[in-house]
């Protein structure tokens, strides 16, 4: 007991010193008026007056719908193209942090929760070998309505393209972007195929590209360097109650994590992780087999008959886990938002989180803007973006990297002991849990808080090793473990830009003054 309580001292130290720096937002909730309409169907809007586009937007995914609402509600004349609007059927993109609630309200999309049957979501409970513990947001200074959201991703979609489309200056049409039109380095508009086979060619002074992680264009915008370190096996699990209400559930499985959070009054979505691109196959059974002998054992007991029901259905699904830093390079004409431009592990839901923080930030660089045609000056202006955003998106991108390799079972009995360590920690509750779970959730974004956490987790790990005594072997264990932690984060820090994330002011661009119109 006494190496939990030196070891929980040591740790609150660390944790401590940052923790009295961190602030936290507060942001006055209104609410919107709801736009009614059915839900599974869409047609495309027109313009209500036939001027030319300000903006063009290639996808209206979550990014795409809510940068067009957001630039139409500034009176940008937005013309979006989508591939298919119907409402999506995915198995990610449900679950919405508290920071990214709050940025959806700062953008005038919080009604868009509402009326999909959406889930408030207060924390989480972790399970790991028969034990379990729940940590919660630090909500106390936010209004009553703050919280998580989970919920269906193609509902909540649907109800930002109506909203929208709403906008007379907005125009939603489905059609297939083949390819960006470039003159002299500057990127014009788009090439794209109407729904009806037509090829045409749309032109603006700014292309937003924004179609998602199976993007086509990403790579005449930036280097892209996606790893897929596993893959979610999906599945839904009908009439069953979550031991904890209104909280998302993890349970630390071998080998990797499991996921459990609900989407609708009825339902709850089961998310399994299997490392690696492959998975085994479900045309002959051998998914099934494997959910019911490796996975079904290690889940609460409270869900494991709606589990085994669930693979009983064969509704399972599965997609790949993609992870892509942003390494864009700033082109005239163009930018990349959303997936198309940065993705992360979606363990921890933070990708709407950072999807929508992105379009708070464009929205108030190009405010100032009245026109958008200068696409050298605005290029050049734009490199800010990619500046500004690095502390709130790269915190939460190597949050979800590095808790994923935290959280997956390795034969290494350091990267064991450092699991162990991470699962206590969270459970002593106070600054430990408040600490981390602010930072997952948005809430606290701050990358020099990150970095003091997970080395608490570490050293915490350390001293719960040498007390109460010390032997060569855990001595040498405990060097690893901090050697680990560090072959863990670092890495990660350095792939999203160490001056970037840590010292933006240092750079030029974070001073950089819009265009003179």
């Amino acid at each position: 007991m006494i190496e939990y309580i030196l070891g929980g001292i040591f740790a609150f130290l660390v944790g401590l010193f940052l923790y009295y720096g961190s602030s936290s937002q507060k942001n006055d909730i209104k609410k919107n008026k709801v736009v009614t309409a059915k839900e599974n169907e869409f047609l495309d809007g027109e313009f209500k007056s036939k001027e030319e586009t300000d903006v063009i937007i290639v996808g209206a995914g979550v990014a795409g719908a809510a940068l067009a609402y957001t630039l139409g509600k500034d009176g940008r004349r937005v013309h979006v193209i989508e591939r298919d609007l119907t409402e999506p059927d995915r198995i990610v993109g449900e679950l919405l942090q508290p920071g990214g609630f709050l940025k959806l309200v700062e953008l005038g999309l919080g009604d868009c929760v509402e009326e999909i049957d959406a889930q408030r979501v207060f924390g989480y409970a972790l399970f790991k070998d028969g034990k379990n513990t729940k940590v919660s947001y630090p909500l106390e200074d936010f209004q009553a309505d703050v919280a998580g959201r989970s919920f269906h991703n193609g509902r909540f979609i649907q109800r930002m393209r109506r909203k929208a489309a709403t906008l007379p200056n907005v125009r939603l049409e489905q059609g297939t972007v083949t390819s960006l039109l470039e003159e002299n380095g500057t990127v014009k508009g788009v090439t794209y195929k109407t729904k009806n086979g037509e090829e045409l060619k749309a032109y603006a002074p700014l292309t937003v590209v924004c179609d998602g992680c199976f993007s086509n264009l990403r790579r005449s915008l930036c280097t892209p360097k996606v790893d897929v370190p596993s893959c979610f096996v999906g599945l839904i699990l009908e009439n069953c109650e979550l031991p904890y209400p209104n909280h998302g559930h993890v349970v630390l499985a071998d080998p990797s994590p499991i996921l459990f959070y609900q989407i609708s009054s009825h339902e709850v979505r089961c998310l399994v992780d299997v490392p690696g691109q492959k998975v085994p196959s479900l045309s002959n059974g051998d998914m099934a087999n494997y959910l019911k002998t490796a996975v079904a054992p290690q889940i609460p007991s409270q869900l494991h008959d709606s589990f085994i029901s669930a693979i009983d259905k064969g509704n399972i699904r599965t997609m790949p886990n993609r992870s892509m830093p942003a390494l864009p390079h700033p082109t005239p004409g163009a930018i990349l938002m959303g997936d198309a431009f940065n993705m992360r592990h979606p363990l921890t839901g933070g990708g709407m989180t950072v999807a929508l923080a992105d379009i708070v930030l464009l929205r108030n660089l190009l405010k100032p803007l009245m026109d958008l045609n200068d696409a050298s000056s605005l290029c050049k202006y734009l490199e800010s973006f990619y500046t500004l955003r690095k502390p709130v998106a790269s915190t939460i991108n190597t949050l979800a990297a590095a808790l994923y390799k935290v959280f997956c079972v390795s034969h290494d009995e350091a990267r064991t002991e450092m699991r162990e360590a991470c699962f206590d920690y969270l459970s002593l509750g106070g600054v430990f849990s408040s600490g981390p779970v602010a930072l997952l959730s948005g809430l606290n974004p701050r990358p020099l808080s990150l970095v003091c956490h997970f080395f608490a987790v570490a050293i915490y790990g350390v001293g719960r090793l040498l007390l109460p005594f010390p032997s060569p072997k855990r001595l040498w264990i405990g060097a690893r473990l901090i050697s680990s932690a560090s072959g863990i984060i670092f890495p990660i820090i350095k792939a999203e830009g160490v001056r970037q994330m840590f010292f933006p002011a240092t750079m030029s661009a974070y001073y950089r003054a819009p265009p003179v119109n």
